[in-house]
């Protein structure tokens, strides 16, 4: 009787195991494993399976506030948001691709000024050459934009280059700007909008009113080599381009 009790009891085991290995992976994930195959390598119970053999956890379960999403963000919450590539006036807080996953942004540019330096590189840009990460193709993805851009003299005026790699903190904040990880391009900052510019002493939960100059083929010829546009945020800031395949990916 003990034996059949113990059988049994592995039985049930062996089932649960079983079926935890056949839970589906997340859609996140799988969209984090097509973009980014240089890092992110698999996924298994619960963790994303990266390179250097080290694991990352998908979603640590927690519900989160907008600002939560913002500052202490998992892989899972960086998909939170709607990124609309149809709407020219976003939704509120709806802010897609400023929820970043330091420690994946960090396996992947580096956790350190210097070591994001190491991967950088010289990227001609209209009379002049900017600093870009070259991991995950995101600096050809750069030059793609450029070769392109060439062909339309009347965008120009907007493409004058106001800074790209620059290891800081986000003002206000203590998560790391996108530019930490070269990887983030700001242009034409004379004919950008920023949303506290327009909106003086708002907080990130407030309604803000909207504004853009730049024109929208501009956006689409960086959306379409993988670059996601500030201007697309409720929190806009259109001098901004940051090289993020998944968000694009996550919303065709």
């Amino acid at each position: 009787m003990r034996l059949t009790s113990k059988i049994l009891t592995a039985v049930i085991l062996f089932t649960a195991v079983s079926a935890s290995a056949q839970q589906p992976i997340p859609q996140g994930a799988m969209i984090l494993m097509k973009t980014y195959p240089h890092f992110v390598k698999g996924y298994e119970n619960g963790y994303l399976l990266m390179s250097d053999g080290t694991k990352l956890l998908y979603d640590d379960g927690r519900e989160k506030t907008f600002l939560q999403k913002l500052d202490d963000s998992d892989p899972e919450d960086m998909f939170a948001f709607k990124y609309d590539r149809k709407a020219w006036t976003p939704e509120y807080l709806q802010d897609a691709g400023r929820s970043r996953c330091e420690p994946l942004f960090k396996k992947m540019y580096g956790a350190s000024e210097a070591e994001v330096r190491k991967s950088l590189v010289s990227v001609d840009w209209f009379g002049g050459k900017v600093l870009f990460t070259k991991n995950n193709g995101a600096a050809d993805s750069l030059r793609a934009v450029a070769k392109e851009l060439e062909q339309h003299p009347e965008l120009h005026p907007y493409l004058k280059s106001s800074g790209t790699f620059l290891w800081r903190k986000v003002r206000g904040a203590n998560r790391q700007s996108a530019h930490s990880y070269g990887m983030t391009i700001d242009i034409g900052v004379a004919k950008s909008d920023y949303w506290l510019w327009k909106n003086p002493k708002k907080s990130e939960t407030d309604h803000i009113v909207y504004a853009n100059r730049f024109p929208k083929e501009l956006v689409l010829i960086f959306e379409k080599h993988g670059f996601i546009w500030g201007g697309r945020w409720y929190h806009y800031d259109t001098m901004h381009f940051e090289f993020r395949p998944e968000i694009l990916a996550a919303n065709p």
